[in-house]
C-alpha cells in the first residue's frame, strides 16, 4: 500500500508527467496559496484572454499560464455559482477569461492605458492594484457546456466602454445596441454569481469581486 502511495505522489509532482506539470507562473501561484479552479470544479470552462493577443492590450501577457487560479475562498464560491447555473440550465457552463493576475501583469496593463480615457477601467498597481491581483476576482461569461461556445452578451469580454456597463442595459436594448437575449444572458450570469457570493462591477458585465478593495488590502496579500 505504501509503495502505491509513493507512486501516486510522484505522478503528481514529477515534471515529466505532462498533465500534472505546472508552468512557472502556475507554480508561483500555487506556492502563494492559490488553487487551480478545475481542482474545485472540473466542469468550468477556461479560456484565458491574456494568454492570447485578442485583448485590449493587443499583446500576450500570460506567456506560460493556461490555468485559472483563485484564492481558495473565491474558488469555492465560484463552484457554488457553477452548481446553481447547472440546476437552472444544465446545458450551460461558466467560462473564465481571467482569474488571478500577477501584479507584474497588472503593471503592463496599466502602462497600456495610463494617460488615456480608458485608464478608469484598469487598476493602478501603485494604489495596490485590483481584486484580480489578490485572487479574489474573476472575468467570466456563459457558454454552452458541450462545446464551450460563448453566449451573446452584447459585447466581447474586455470591451472598455459604456456598452459593457450593467446599469443602462435596458437603454442599450431600446437603442438596439445589445439584443434582449444578451440582456437576459447578462442577468442570468449576475444572478448565479451574486447568489453564490460575488459582487458585480458596474462598468464590466463580466467582472465579479468576492470582497471589497478595502477588505482585500486589509486581510489578503497581492499576488506577485
Amino acid at each position: 500500500m505504501k509503495s502505491r502511495l509513493i507512486v501516486a505522489a510522484l505522478l503528481t509532482l514529477a515534471p515529466g508527467f505532462g498533465f500534472a506539470q505546472r508552468s512557472a507562473t502556475a507554480q508561483r501561484m500555487a506556492e502563494q496559496g492559490l488553487v487551480d479552479v478545475l481542482s474545485v470544479d472540473s466542469t468550468i470552462h477556461i479560456s484565458l484572454m491574456y494568454s492570447r493577443p485578442d485583448n485590449f492590450t493587443g499583446k500576450v501577457l500570460y506567456t506560460d499560464l493556461r490555468e485559472a487560479y483563485l484564492h481558495p475562498k473565491a474558488a469555492a464560491v465560484l463552484a457554488k455559482a457553477q452548481q446553481a447555473l447547472k440546476k437552472l440550465r444544465p446545458d450551460l457552463s461558466l467560462k473564465i477569461y481571467d482569474a488571478t493576475r500577477p501584479m507584474s501583469v497588472q503593471q503592463k496593463m496599466w502602462n497600456t492605458v495610463a494617460g488615456t480615457k480608458k485608464s478608469i477601467y484598469v487598476s493602478n498597481p501603485r494604489n495596490g492594484g485590483g481584486m484580480h491581483n489578490y485572487g479574489l476576482a474573476v472575468d467570466i461569461t456563459l457558454c454552452k457546456a458541450a462545446t464551450g461556445d460563448t453566449l451573446d452578451m452584447g459585447t466581447i469580454v474586455d470591451f472598455l466602454g459604456e456598452y459593457a456597463h450593467i446599469d443602462n442595459e435596458a437603454s442599450l436594448v431600446e437603442k438596439h445596441i445589445i439584443t434582449p437575449e444578451a440582456k437576459k444572458n447578462r442577468e442570468l450570469l449576475r444572478m448565479v454569481m451574486t447568489e453564490a457570493g460575488f459582487k458585480p462591477l458596474r462598468t464590466e458585465w463580466w467582472h465579479f469581486n468576492l470582497v471589497s478593495r478595502a477588505e482585500a488590502k486589509a486581510h489578503y496579500k497581492a499576488v506577485k
